[in-house]
């Protein structure tokens, strides 16, 4: 499960200081010395009860113009920080059952009940209300391949709560949860870890009852580019996709580009994609290649 920092700091600090702080030193979550120099940090933000209350009030004193910076800002999500350094801060909202918003939304829209991993680092504490549980489980990201309906050789650890001042790190590709709703409305503040090689490395889903990935959480945009290029129906496109499938460094990457060219396809020459992806060479491309032709045999 996460580490449990435990770490105890009664000094607080503004969140422009705390910024200050990580931009001089970064946060580079393998470096123990980082990693603790951000913890210290948060903890001491953690400390300053304040400093989010103050600035939702700005926001909302900004009216219109708040509205025109929304893409910073979401139900769940207030960022704290600007993108460009190899970490971002934020503060998630984590409503209960009896908000409205979850009632409105419901709980796929905060990925509660969502058994997930993440292909990043992250520090979080807990900062306001009860804070919400998770079951915590470990896997080895390194025995997989990324298949859906892998098995995935998860082992349970316990459920436990981000209790108000509790600080922990998730470490990336090791820890999965599947968040449960708080009894009240709760804040949580996060450190998260930003790495240029994140958009390559997948974030699996689970079902934990199967032990199996489910599915991947979240694609990168260029997988979204291409599928749209090659449905869209240009030549230039379709050349391209057929060049990822066979020879990109990424095979997540070259299975896009079989699922892009997929949709283009009548049955038969859906059979005949993955027929030749079983022999890619790539055990990912190859595990889905033959899903992906055992379910066309059903219909």
């Amino acid at each position: 499960m996460p580490r449990v920092i435990d770490y105890r700091d009664d000094a607080s600090c503004d969140l422009g200081d705390c910024l200050a702080a990580l931009n001089e030193n970064g946060f580079k979550p393998y470096e123990e010395e980082s990693l603790l120099h951000a913890a210290t940090w948060l903890r001491r933000l953690g400390n300053n009860r304040a400093f989010l209350g103050d600035l939702l009030l700005d926001e909302l004193k900004q009216g219109v113009k708040a509205a025109e910076e929304a893409s910073s800002y979401g139900p769940q999500v207030v960022m704290l920080s600007q993108l460009g350094h190899e970490y971002y801060m934020r503060a998630n909202l984590w409503p209960s059952r009896e908000e409205h918003m979850f009632r409105a939304s419901g709980k796929s829209a905060f990925s509660y009940e969502l058994p997930h991993d993440h292909n990043f680092d992250f520090l979080t504490v807990g900062y306001f209300g009860p804070g919400y549980s998770s079951d915590y489980y470990e896997y080895d990201y390194d025995k997989v391949v990324g298949s859906i309906g892998e098995k995935a050789g998860l082992r349970f650890i316990e459920r436990s709560t981000l209790e108000p001042g509790k600080l922990m790190h998730y470490r990336a590709h090791v820890d999965v949860h599947s968040q449960l709703p708080p009894e009240s409305l709760s804040v949580s503040l996060n450190v998260m870890h930003a790495g240029g090689a994140q958009g390559w490395l997948d974030q699996y889903k689970f079902d934990v009852e199967k032990d199996e990935i489910s599915g991947i959480v979240s694609p990168g945009g260029s997988e979204i580019f291409l599928r749209v290029a090659v449905g869209l129906g240009g030549e230039e496109a379709r050349d391209l996709a057929h060049t990822f499938a066979g020879s990109h460094p990424s095979d997540r990457m070259r299975l896009v580009a079989l699922e892009a060219q997929e949709g283009v396809l009548d049955e038969a020459g859906r059979d005949r994609l993955w027929q030749r992806a079983e022999q890619s060479g790539s055990r990912l491309v190859a595990m889905e290649a033959t899903r992906r032709r055992r379910e066309l045999a059903l219909f």
